[in-house]
């Protein structure tokens, strides 16, 4: 007879039905929805179905067949099908935290059963245990119950099958009598599971660090033996004394994707300890003190009370272009445009209709001097305009040598693409001047308004670090945007990159091409440096690699190709903070000038950083072509830790002083390998601040 527990666990579940009971039921569940896995119950055709109501009852069957179907793979200890069904539904859709009529859950079978992969990969998914195994004795109690009742289903099968004559009933009997005699051995293997399970080792390490003033990062690994049942849970302890009497705080973390926890709300300067215990289902193990066994909350700031680099610099500079704004929206100038909107906020599928217009401005061919043009893209696909252009416009006819500080000038000018009209208006009150310069300038702005117009677009994106140069005196300015939007536009095509590569005619001789040919041979590199470009660092500590080389009308700096927004750099941790003793040490290190550790010391082998620095240094001389030998005479920058953001701080490398920066005709006798390339100084910083 069932007990009130299960009695009570049976009405809950009365609207679920059961799942199947036998092997071979199981395997022609997964036949059925392997063949759905190939093709999305969505993807069906919608003619075939009634209603809503039609396609939301087969969602549903669908559904049940893939919770059924977990349910069995875990029995039968599959793995793949274990795998494929967490793959294909989500915990929600899987039901993975309901418990089925006989009050388990899938995890509850797969540590039972003592079958570590399964479990693990349904712990990734966020599976849970059974709330209703409160305590050893009621799960205990609950195998006992679940092996006394099959035992006696399989006895009363067993006599109806020796007793009956062969008929078609005895025939299904007998399948019922093979289903439950293997639940009967599922059973009593899961209860001597429990039964010979022991509670967890300690996990295997436990490493502490300091996140920031206020908070300490713990992370830890899986306990090392493999005789105990899984682990589904772990509980991290604090207290500010290594006895852990009193606690300062506890932390149960029974989401497994990640072994680590943040203990935040700590006192700034006071010393906490740190341990970690593990649980299963026989209980909690004993804990594991951190290494180091403490930590004190603190961040490098702390050392000489150094405000953030640029608190508030965002605010003041707001402040400081509205008092200019204030100081020029009464001028004369302004008047004629004092009803028109500073903002065209035009659809993108509006705007991008003017490129086919038969009015455009645009030019077809190229002839000498200043150009503008703008690249729009999405996925391998370039906008063009109605005769299959990409969009330029002329910036000055007579101006042939493009110096550098217009060009730069003309970036910055990127980065206010909303504030055209106004900086147009500006530039005009001071042209009568007849500065070359400011005429320069001035046209650089027309052309802009004139690509915006034309496009119905003020976003022309971000300017390619250096201008395209021919030999017929022509100089095209590049600016780059990625169009996301999924949206479909009337009367706009986009052509593939490659087409249009293939279908234009050139009309210069491969030894001398244009500067538009130019563009369209290396258009898929410059795709590719801005999407790289753009890209951002995973959370970390990191070294830098600070050179530079000058010229004749620029500085330039070493970035790496894959990420050129970065100076080159290794990593060196997944922790971005510097605790106010890491900083000491550093300080310590600089104020006795000592060389940068590339060799280990007794009295520093203990520090974690030092061993952490001597690893990213070497790899970092290897990244760029030093070698090591060369490292002991380089200096690690001690000013400050240049933080970007919270997740993400660099210390710098610097070479002696007189290499810093490569004068012009110096010889630099270690060039980096391929993979790297040098901006502009001034270029650099824009996409740093991007």
């Amino acid at each position: 007879k069932m007990t009130q527990q299960m009695r009570d666990l049976q009405l809950a579940q009365a609207r679920k039905p059961p799942g199947p009971s036998s092997p071979n039921a199981a395997k022609r569940l997964y036949r059925n929805l392997s063949g759905k896995f190939r093709v999305n119950y969505t993807s069906f055709d919608e003619g075939s179905l009634v209603g809503r109501g039609e396609k939301e009852k087969l969602r549903k069957s669908y559904l049940f067949q893939s919770n059924a179907a977990l349910f069995e793979a875990v029995e039968l200890q599959d793995l793949d099908r274990v795998q494929e069904l967490l793959k294909h539904y989500s915990p929600e859709e899987l039901d993975l935290n309901t418990p089925n009529s006989e009050g388990l859950l899938p995890l509850d079978i797969a540590i039972m059963t003592n079958n570590a992969p399964i479990a693990r990969a349904l712990l990734q998914a966020g599976a849970k245990e059974s709330p209703h195994f409160v305590s050893l004795e009621s799960r205990s109690l609950h195998l006992s119950t679940l092996v006394r009742e099959a035992e006696q289903r399989v006895n009363e099968l067993m006599a109806q099958v020796v007793n009956e004559a062969p008929n078609a009933d005895c025939s299904e009997k007998e399948k019922q009598l093979k289903a439950w005699e293997w639940r009967f051995r599922l059973y009593k293997r899961m209860k001597a599971g429990f039964e010979h399970a022991r509670v967890p080792d300690a996990p295997s390490s436990v490493h502490l660090s300091v996140a920031s003033s206020s908070s300490l990062q713990v992370t830890f690994w899986e306990p090392l033996s493999v005789n105990s049942a899984v682990v589904t849970k772990y509980k991290v302890e604090w207290s500010c004394s290594p006895t852990f009497s009193p606690l300062l705080g506890e932390a149960v973390i029974d989401k497994l994707k990640d072994l680590h926890f943040t203990i935040q709300g700590l006192v700034s300067g006071t010393a906490c300890h740190v341990r970690v215990s593990a649980y299963n289902m026989k209980g909690w193990g004993p804990p594991q003190a951190s290494t180091p066994p403490f930590a004190i909350p603190s961040n490098w700031r702390e050392y000489d009370g150094r405000a953030p680099r640029r608190r508030g610099q965002a605010e003041a500079l707001d402040h400081l272009l509205g008092q200019v704004k204030t100081v020029h929206q009464h001028c004369i100038c302004h008047e004629p445009c004092k009803n028109q909107p500073q903002s065209r906020k035009h659809s993108v599928s509006k705007s991008l209709k003017h490129l086919f217009h038969p009015g455009s401005k645009f030019l077809k061919t190229l002839k000498r001097g200043l150009y503008l043009t703008a690249i729009f893209y999405k996925d391998d696909n370039i906008l063009v305009t109605h005769e299959d252009q990409i969009p330029v416009v002329e910036i000055d006819d007579t101006y042939s040598c493009l110096l550098m500080q217009d060009f730069l000038w003309f970036t910055k000018v990127s980065c206010m693409w909303d504030e055209i009209l106004w900086l147009r208006q500006c530039v005009t009150v001071s042209q009568s001047s007849c500065s070359c310069i400011l005429q320069t300038r001035f046209k650089m702005l027309l052309a802009i308004s004139q690509m915006q117009g034309l496009l119905g677009i003020q976003d022309l994106g971000q300017v390619f670090f250096e201008p395209i140069k021919d030999k017929q005196g022509n100089i095209l300015i590049v600016t780059l945007r990625e169009v996301k939007t999924n949206q479909t536009f009337e009367s706009v095509r986009w052509v593939p990159i490659c087409k249009l590569q293939t279908s234009r005619k050139s009309v210069s001789s491969p030894e001398e091409p244009t500067a538009l040919d130019t563009l369209l041979m290396s258009v898929q590199d410059k795709l590719a440096y801005h999407q790289r470009s753009s890209h951002a660092l995973s959370p970390g500590l990191y070294l830098g690699y600070l050179k530079l080389c000058s010229a004749v009308d620029q500085i330039r700096v070493l970035v790496p190709e894959r990420l050129p927004n970065i100076l080159c750099h290794v990593k060196i941790r997944s922790n971005p903070n510097i605790s106010r003793e890491e900083w000491e040490w550093l300080q310590k290190m600089a104020s006795v000038e000592e060389p940068v550790p590339t060799e280990p010391e007794a009295d520093t082998s203990q520090n974690p950083l030092f061993q952490e620095l001597q690893v990213a240094i070497k790899e970092l001389m290897t990244l760029v072509n030093i070698p090591l030998q060369e490292a002991k005479d380089f200096r690690l920058y001690s000013q400050e830790v240049l933080d970007f953001g919270d997740q993400v701080s660099f210390l710098l490398l610097l070479p002696p002083s007189d290499d810093v920066c490569t004068a012009p005709g110096q010889n630099n006798p270690y060039t980096p390998r391929s993979g790297f390339l040098t901006l502009p100084l001034q270029i650099f910083e824009l996409g740093e601040e991007r």
